[in-house]
Formats: structure tokens, C-alpha cells, sequence
């Protein structure tokens, strides 16, 4: 059991050492991808976060607002501005890393 054990092991190793070029580059196009998603969602969750905000205002002024309409917008707004605060503070680290 121990040999086959073994085996599989060295196996998957020089399967490993032979795909470790294709295997760095994949890695290398993934990172990079990843860092323009999470440009691209904090794009658009600060637009997402001034609409609501906006229509907020907008709203309270007019003869629609009522308490229900209130408390669906906070339950918007609420993740956007915890989730912009990530956002200032992921910058904020990034720019003091350099």
C-alpha cells in the first residue's frame, strides 16, 4: 500500500516538475486578472454607492418616501459604504507598501 502510495506521489511530482513552466504562466495570467476584477468591482461599487446615496436625497424629498422605502434603501446602502471603506483602506495600504 505504502509503495503505491509512493508511486502516485513521484508520479504526480514528475508530472508537476514537466507542466511547472505552463503552470507559472497560468498563475502569472490569473493574478493579473484578479487585480483588474477587483479594479473593475470597487469602479462599480462606488458608482452603485453615489447612485444610492443620491436617490436617497432624492426621495426623501418627495410625496414617495415613506419608512419602508427608507429602511430598503439603508439595507443598500449600508454593505456599499462598509465595503468602501475596504476599498479606501486596500488603497491606503497598497500606496503606504510602495
Amino acid at each position: 500500500m505504502l509503495s503505491s502510495m509512493l508511486s502516485t506521489v513521484s508520479s504526480t511530482l514528475s508530472t508537476t516538475s514537466t507542466l511547472s513552466t505552463t503552470s507559472t504562466v497560468t498563475s502569472s495570467v490569473v493574478s493579473m486578472f484578479a487585480t483588474i476584477g477587483v479594479s473593475e468591482i470597487s469602479i462599480i461599487t462606488v458608482i452603485c454607492l453615489i447612485a444610492l446615496l443620491s436617490a436617497s436625497e432624492i426621495l426623501s424629498a418627495s410625496s414617495l418616501w415613506n419608512r419602508r422605502l427608507a429602511t430598503m434603501l439603508n439595507l443598500a446602502i449600508f454593505p456599499m459604504v462598509i465595503t468602501f471603506f475596504a476599498i479606501v483602506l486596500f488603497k491606503v495600504v497598497e500606496v503606504l507598501n510602495q
